[in-house]
């Protein structure tokens, strides 16, 4: 049998989302055989006369309705793909049933059931496998979550967001209502149901506000986070003093857990984590497992303003948020310890991983042109050398040139859907520096070999310095273009002394 061919996704064709979806309630009602999913979204249209497509994978639909009226089978169509729905009006609330069956949900992408609880993965296409949805980036909505579930078997209940309602049910059921503020794609949407042990901590934010910190663990693994907790809260004090960027929400849980296929996941206020990256005691971590953890958490708390608060555009702009915050995380990192040896391991990790993918078949821009395959995605060139690239704009710009681009991207882009276009011209709007050849780093691949050689006249006592760059093609670019590079340079003294 004939297999079509995967379909491949162009930067070039990027086209908005011709609705715009203000607000959705999501309700789970939990089962040992399926869960009922409950979606309704309050939509308006943003171009005439097109048809709504929403994502949809595997999922059994049991109704949908339109402003309160059942929508006959002769207005849409369903597809592997989703559902196509027409005669919609400019503004109208839909509601969508689906059954789905996370306990089948071998792929732990999104809702799953494993080792006795329900968790997510929604990154990147994750969502449209818990409902009907346009599972893109640049859709964001406010969301409130309600989950139903059998109270003894799931008494933990964990969405995004801060928590409004706890209420116990008949049938020894009980319900959790999860309200989040602030606008996402659907990708950061979370839930967690089990029966899992907590540590809590608080930490109050600049301005005054108390936060609530919990990390969630199987019982037996309560007493193997407390390195966690004070990572993160180290996390969340790092980033006022250094980006000026505080903590939104009253609450911020962190779940572990063994069966995710992740390292770890920003999820707006309920960051999921394999257990690998948050347990670590004394008797059974070492110092770099240490390490690991606390760059880790860091990491998906730095997300909540550059990946969360901030988005990306499309997939294509991944490096936005990933070669951003890594960078972001590098520098805590080397703050919290030494520079030198954070600044070593970074760079031996760029030419152990980074450099072979940049020299190989698979070499890629970190915004890249097309994919096949989303998941593929998520490479070292996208993470590590996306954080190189934002490391030479902070050294062409400085510590305090870097800050108030930083501050103005945040200004310009706080709730929205950015580009890695959007994040330079901020930082050159910022500093006044010119930028535009340096956006060359984004489109091409490979890695640049310099060739330094020096002159120096004894007499004259003057030192010439001339540098030349090549870089070798790549599948699809035989032709490289020179990049704009930040050189330090020095003099010594045959003594060993700065000239």
């Amino acid at each position: 049998m004939d297999q079509a061919l995967p379909q491949i996704i162009r930067l070039q064709d990027y086209e908005p989302f011709t609705f715009a979806i203000d607000h959705v309630d999501l309700t789970f009602e939990l089962g040992e055989e399926a869960t009922i999913v409950t979606t309704i979204m309050r939509v308006s249209r943003l171009e005439k006369g097109k048809s709504l497509f929403l994502d949809g994978q595997d999922l059994d639909l049991v109704s949908i309705a339109c402003d309160g009226n059942a929508v006959g089978e002769d207005a849409y169509r369903l597809t592997d793909e989703g559902i196509e729905i027409d005669g919609l009006g400019d503004r109208f609330t839909l509601k969508i049933v689906t059954r789905i069956k996370p306990q089948e949900n071998t792929q732990l992408s999104g809702l799953y059931k494993s080792s006795g609880n329900f968790c997510t993965q929604c990154e990147a296409e994750g969502f449209r496998r818990i409902t009907f949805y346009p599972d893109r980036p640049d859709v964001l909505a406010k969301f409130t979550t309600t989950i139903i579930a059998d109270r003894a078997l799931f008494p933990v209940l964990l969405s995004n967001g801060n928590q409004t309602i706890a209420e116990v049910l008949g049938r020894g059921q009980h319900m959790a209502v999860w309200e989040d503020p602030f606008p996402k794609p659907a990708y950061l949407f979370a839930l967690v149901a089990g029966d899992l042990a907590h540590i809590e901590d608080h930490f109050t934010t600049c301005s005054g506000r108390d936060v609530t910190l919990r990390i969630f663990t199987v019982a037996e693994d309560s007493d193997k986070c407390g390195h966690a907790m004070d990572s993160l809260k180290r996390s969340m004090k790092w980033d006022e003093d250094t980006f000026g960027l505080e903590y939104d929400l009253d609450i911020y849980n962190i779940v572990a857990v063994r069966d995710f296929n992740m390292g770890a996941m920003e999820n707006k206020s309920l960051n999921v984590f394999n257990t690998s990256c948050v347990l670590a005691t004394p008797e059974t971590a070492t110092d770099a497992n240490f390490g690991a953890v606390e760059g880790v958490i860091a990491h998906e708390y730095f997300h909540n303003w550059t990946g969360n608060r901030v988005t990306c555009r499309d997939w294509f702009q991944l490096s936005l948020k990933e070669g951003l915050t890594v960078f972001r995380d590098q520098q805590f990192s080397a703050d919290m310890g030494s520079a030198a040896v954070q600044r070593i391991e970074d760079v031996h990790m760029l030419r152990a991983r980074q450099f072979p993918e940049d020299a190989g078949p698979q070499a890629h821009p970190i915004r890249p042109d097309s994919y096949m395959e989303i998941n593929n995605f998520y490479t070292a060139t996208i993470y590590e050398k996306g954080a190189e690239v934002i490391r030479m704009i902070h050294t062409l710009l400085g510590a305090d040139g870097f800050r108030k681009g930083m501050d103005l991207y945040i200004q310009r882009h706080d709730g929205t859907a950015a580009t890695c276009d959007d994040f330079v011209a901020a930082m050159a709007d910022a500093s006044g520096v010119d930028l535009v050849q340096f956006k060359d780093w984004y489109h091409q691949a490979g890695t640049p070999r310099l060739t330094v050689t020096g002159i120096y006249d004894a007499d004259a006592q003057t030192y010439a310095m001339t540098v030349s760059q090549e870089t070798a093609p790549t599948p699809g670019q035989p032709i490289k273009t020179p990049l704009h590079i930040p050189l330090s340079m020095g003099l010594l003294s045959s003594g060993g002394d700065d000239m």
